[in-house]
């Protein structure tokens, strides 16, 4: 059992996947950091300053200015615009993550396409091996 442990970990398979888990965290925190610190802001200053994360409705029946307040008088809140905010950083996050995407793929060579085995006799039209002299069809003599 030992043995076929280390065979799958030794796969490269298992450590792409590890390799990418390692470089998927570390990519998500750049962009985390992307939308928090650099595109709401942005965002927050096209809508007037508002700051989604604050929006909240006041399911308890007090009267709270901000969410802090009703959250530190345990009042029941609808955190609505946690959830807009969440969209927004996730609509962002895949937008972010496409384009990058879309670079890398631009530097990835194109696969080669394996030399053809087989090719069309003239005569009968039929597949043929390629190294053929004579269609085993038609019996044509091929040139």
């Amino acid at each position: 059992m030992i043995k076929e442990f280390k065979e799958f970990i030794s796969k490269g398979n298992v450590m792409d996947m590890a390799i990418g888990v390692i470089i998927g965290g570390a990519f998500g925190k750049i962009v985390s950091s992307l939308v928090d610190d650099v595109l709401m802001p942005l965002i927050g200053l096209l809508t007037g300053g508002v700051n989604f994360s604050d929006k909240f409705v006041n399911l308890s029946g007090g009267d709270y200015a901000t969410l802090a307040q009703a959250e530190e008088a345990g009042a029941a809140v609808l955190k609505y615009g946690s959830f807009i905010q969440a969209i927004i950083d996730f609509l962002i996050i895949s937008l972010v993550i496409f384009l990058v995407i879309k670079q890398i793929n631009k530097f990835r060579k194109p696969a080669e396409e394996p030399a053809p085995t087989t090719k069309t006799c003239p005569f009968c039209k039929t597949d043929i091996p390629i190294e053929a002299s004579r269609c085993p069809h038609c019996t044509s003599e091929l040139k």
